[in-house]
């Protein structure tokens, strides 16, 4: 059995979590949040929606975060593997721009916790990778926005040839790093 374990990561206020976890004969179980535990690990987080994407092997999905009424996050991969990033865009904040990466899978059991002002997205690196996502706040879809997953001012390394990456149209057109502080930073 494995016990929750909470580790601050560099960015301020985003965590690395070891998720309860057992398993016997029969299988495995994991719970990946607990609010009293959390609370308890200085996490304030009320969940108001969850849902889950599968995606095929050489996805990329991302960068997305909300403009305006950011979203707190926590995510996991319930099935297959994932490559995850978060990417600080907290204007004021002394690790601006700096990013986390880690593998979650099904057999970790980890998860991500995501604070406002983060961008996310993630690397399938299996097909039928299913990414869990426990949303706190509402989904605004006027909000809802991104940096392209290749800016060069991030310079996120992702573990695979560019050409053999695939994403959807929208992702392609998500703004630059420039364009976002231009429009967004500069008020």
């Amino acid at each position: 059995m494995q016990k929750y374990n909470f580790t601050p990561l560099a960015l301020k206020g985003a965590f690395l979590i070891d998720c309860f976890s057992a398993d016997d004969i029969r299988g495995g179980f994991c719970k990946i949040y607990e609010e009293n535990i959390y609370k308890e690990n200085g996490i304030e987080f009320s969940l108001s929606e969850s849902f889950v994407s599968c995606s095929a092997q050489n996805v990329i999905r991302g960068l997305h975060f909300q403009l305006y009424h950011p979203q707190k996050k926590i995510v996991s991969v319930i099935e297959g593997s994932a490559w995850d990033v978060i990417v600080d865009i907290r204007k004021n904040s002394k690790t601006y721009l700096s990013y986390y990466s880690i593998e979650l899978n099904e057999k970790n059991h980890r998860a991500l916790y995501i604070p406002e002002g983060f961008a996310h997205g993630f690397l399938a690196l299996e097909d039928n990778t299913q990414m869990l996502y426990l949303c706190d706040g509402k989904y605004e879809k006027e909000n809802d926005s991104g940096i392209i997953y290749n800016d060069s001012k991030i310079n996120i390394a992702w573990p695979i040839e560019e050409e053999l990456t695939i994403h959807s149209e929208r992702d392609l057109t998500l703004m630059s790093l420039a364009e976002y502080e231009q429009i967004y930073l500069n008020k």
